[in-house]
């Protein structure tokens, strides 16, 4: 049987993962197949203490406790790692903890992945459920991006990737900064499934206006590459139409430009490949959890 581990990044939100996971075991009851769940805690402060289990399907949870925070991509990133280190695996399903990734569409990843067992699969969002102000600013972001990369950015962390693909992306330094953009750049062999985000089950999000434009900011800067060709082509242009009428004014989008370029590439050096190397010397502790240790 084929061997799936499910990696989830979490902080502080252990009432989320617990229905989850329970979610999950249930969803999964049919598949044949092994599956396990490896969760990065991501230097907790929220006690655990309460969290029950009762697994019927998933083979064991491992616990991941961090001993600095280091935020939710590079979490992922992590886990990423330790995956290929330390597990034995066919495939790796990514998804957060708060169940905006639904569970029961995990069903979807498991029979495409049976059609395709070599290709990575998305979960590309038709359907949000946030308000209207965010949903706007969502896609002011993705037109953003598709503008200054070329691509569209259709999926999260919503994922189903084979081995191999997994062993490709931990070779990639810019992984250690975001990951869906990291798949995007790097994974050429895939296939999307539609996919509805699903409501937070404890939670509110915490995802403001600058917490979703450095998000932006740090998916562009992935394909750093083709945003200073970008932005040289579009500056030529610009200076082209208002060569005869240049001004403090006119020039002023030119060094927004500017600022936005160097604010990118600021951000791909956050991207340090000697650092993700070491992410695993963050783990302070490794709980493992099943239905007959359940705490």
């Amino acid at each position: 049987m084929k061997k799936f581990i499910i990696l989830i990044p979490l902080f502080n939100d252990w009432k989320s993962v617990t229905k989850l996971l329970n979610e999950i075991d249930f969803q999964i009851n049919s598949w044949d197949a092994i599956v396990s769940v490896v969760i990065v805690n991501d230097a907790s402060t929220e006690d655990r203490q309460g969290v029950e289990f009762n697994f019927k399907k998933i083979k064991f949870v491992k616990i991941l406790n961090m001993k600095k925070n280091k935020v939710h991509q590079r979490c992922i990133a992590a886990g990423l790692k330790y995956i290929c280190n330390n597990e034995d695996f066919d495939r790796v399903i990514v998804m957060d903890a708060d169940g905006e990734d639904r569970p029961e569409e995990i069903n979807d990843f498991f029979r495409v992945s049976k059609e395709n067992p070599n290709v990575t699969i998305t979960g590309n969002r038709f359907k949000r459920s946030e308000g209207i102000i965010f949903k706007t600013l969502y896609e002011i972001h993705k037109i953003l991006t598709f503008i200054f990369t070329g691509k569209l950015v259709k999926f999260g962390n919503f994922t189903c990737l084979p081995k191999k693909h997994v062993l490709q992306l931990i070779e990639k330094s810019y992984l250690w900064n975001t990951y869906s953009s990291s798949v995007l750049r790097t994974i050429n062999d895939r296939l999307s499934i539609s996919s509805t985000r699903g409501k937070r089950y404890v939670l509110p999000s915490k995802m403001n206006f600058f917490g979703l434009f450095f998000h932006s900011l740090t998916i562009i800067s992935v394909f750093r590459k083709e945003v200073i060709i970008r932005s040289i082509l579009f500056s030529i242009v610009y200076l082209f139409f208002i060569f005869n009428n240049i001004s403090i004014l006119t020039v002023f989008p030119l060094f927004c430009l500017l600022v936005f370029v160097l604010t990118v590439l600021k951000i791909s050096m956050r991207a340090n490949m000697k650092e993700f190397n070491q992410s695993l010397e963050n783990i302070g502790s490794i709980d493992i959890l099943d239905s007959s240790n359940s705490r």
